[in-house]
């Protein structure tokens, strides 16, 4: 019992080290919202699995992501997507449900749930 227990545990602290070095992590469940300096807003959610989905005014799009290399993700499109080419990279850091940032001509923010 008591070696169940332990790997128990090790499992828990374990996965709990791995999303600390996921600078995606507090995006899974939460919605990332683009605005492009034309006003087009793209929604996005992103999943541990490395997949996506999201709208891009109002129209749904899906497709992969990775970090690579580090500090830079990548977003694959199997659609075309206005104004995003495939791949589109740009750098990423972590964020907090709540932020506002900039990045590739963009707006950005983090809000809590599926928007």
């Amino acid at each position: 019992m008591r070696t169940i227990l332990l790997g128990v545990a090790a499992l828990a602290f374990s996965t709990s080290l791995a999303f600390a070095d996921d600078v995606m992590a507090s995006r899974y469940g939460n919605t990332t919202i683009a605005t492009d300096p034309s006003g087009l807003v793209t929604k996005l959610y992103y999943s541990a699995d490395g997949t996506f989905k999201g709208t891009q005014g109002g129209a749904p799009f899906s497709g992969t992501w990775k970090i690579d290399p580090p500090g830079t993700i990548c977003l694959v499109f199997p659609q075309k997507i206005e104004g995003m080419t495939s791949p589109f990279c740009a750098p990423v850091v972590e964020h907090k449900v709540g932020d506002k940032w900039s990045a590739a001509g963009r707006s950005l923010s983090l809000v809590q749930g599926i928007q």
